[in-house]
């Protein structure tokens, strides 16, 4: 960790994918850099702990997600990190009575023919210009409505009428999804290791009315040439930073690209040879208000329970614990009541309470998909904008994170060769 200087080229706001990959990007330009970060880690929205001597838990992104294109993946091999490359529990890898194969047919059926639906009408929204919300693809009446809103709720981390039709459209996956056995987090903690980093250091203020810009910290006041912003749309939004002079075409942005909420509860699992490595657990239930579960991921003596959207709000509402008490009893009503005593709860994460994340990921509000186009916009040749929900089609993602703030940091070196 590096101390806080009092002037810089470059100041990058935020340690996560974001932050860490203009600073790599920038390692070499010949401009001095720093990256501040509120919290006392680097990863932001990744993070992996140790949840019990034999469990890894990725309190945030887990997966490598469209793995054939995704940045992590050279980045992991070259610092020694080891890809799994084993299916996701989703779709096909269904366990137990709760969800029978005839139902998991018909649900998966419905689930396509709603994609279907999403992508023509995503395509005459892009001939009209006429955006809408992703819930009037819904075939009316269809029983399965309601879990296909809890499957956008692990998606968007939201119900489907807050997602907008062409931001739903314009995200890219290749459908390949791989895993880091460490943990996506702590890859993402090693790839900033060697980053100039001022922890614990919160940014409050980024006064850019001077010749340079002026940035106001818990740990005192910098200067600097450029400044690269790579925090969550929601504290843009709330303005827990502010900007002088203000920004209101970077805030209502922020507002147009809200970050919905997924939460995860990791639960050791006594007798776990009894469950089938990297299973997937849920009912049908034909309610959104549901949790899914990954059982023994990596073959871990434990169950990954996962919960989005509204109801992930509540639970977290609720207070400590509510996620993992929801877990037990949800996976009790599949599997039988001797699952009580078998379960223990480890850890869980709370992402709206994160007062440096606010959420977890961004989706478009309907009407509002140019907005990351807006967002990631530069101002002034000064102020520069990276971050997941910047990326044009990898948003939600950590890739897309890291991606982003490399083109940001190819901005500042452009603009630094053209003053």
């Amino acid at each position: 960790m590096s101390s806080l200087p009092s002037s810089v080229d470059v100041a990058i706001i935020g340690a996560g994918a974001a932050g860490l990959g203009a600073a790599h990007a920038l390692k070499n330009s010949g401009l001095s850099t720093i990256v501040l970060e509120a919290r006392d880690r680097v990863g932001g929205r990744a993070h992996t702990i140790q949840a019990a001597p034999d469990i890894t838990f990725d309190l945030g992104c887990g997966w490598l997600h469209s793995a054939d294109e995704n940045t992590f993946v050279e980045i992991a091999e070259r610092l020694n990190f080891e890809i799994d490359k084993t299916l996701p529990p989703w779709r096909e890898r269904a366990y137990g009575k709760a969800f029978p194969q005839s139902e998991r047919d018909a649900f998966i059926r419905a689930l396509d023919e709603f994609y279907d639906r999403a992508d023509a009408a995503a395509r005459q929204a892009r001939t009209t210009g006429r955006d809408s919300a992703a819930d009037l693809c819904f075939e009316p009446g269809n029983r399965w409505n309601p879990m296909i809103d809890a499957i956008s709720t692990y998606i968007n981390g939201c119900e489907l009428d807050q997602v907008s039709i062409l931001d739903m459209d314009a995200y890219e996956d290749t459908n390949i999804n791989w895993r880091v056995r460490r943990g996506y987090g702590a890859l993402i903690a090693a790839y900033g290791a060697s980053c100039p980093l001022a922890l614990n250091c919160k940014v409050a203020l980024i006064d850019h009315s001077g010749k340079r810009v002026r940035i106001e910290t818990s740990q005192g006041t910098l200067n600097a040439d450029k400044v690269i912003v790579t925090v969550p749309t929601n504290l843009i939004a709330d303005e827990a930073i502010r900007f002088h002079p203000a920004l209101p075409a970077k805030v209502d942005a922020a507002r147009g690209l809200p970050l919905g909420l997924a939460d995860k509860v990791m639960l050791a699992l006594d007798e776990p040879e009894q469950l089938p490595k990297d299973g997937n657990l849920r009912g049908a239930t034909m309610r959104t208000e549901m949790g899914t579960f990954h059982l023994r991921p990596f073959g871990q003596p434990c169950i990954e329970g996962f919960f989005g959207g509204k109801f992930a709000q509540a639970l977290e509402d609720a207070g400590d614990g509510a996620i993992a008490a929801q877990s037990i009893d949800e996976i009790a009503a599949f599997l039988g009541n001797d699952y009580r005593r078998k379960l223990k709860p480890l850890s869980e994460s709370r992402w709206a309470h994160d007062p440096f994340a606010r959420g977890s990921y961004s989706h478009a509000l309907p009407g509002h998909a140019g907005m990351r186009a807006v967002l990631a916009a530069p101002v002034d040749g000064r102020l520069f904008f990276a971050g997941e929900a910047t990326s044009p089609g990898f948003f939600t993602t950590a890739h897309g994170a890291r991606d982003s703030g490399e083109r940001a940091a190819g901005e500042v070196i452009a603009a630094s060769s053209n003053p």
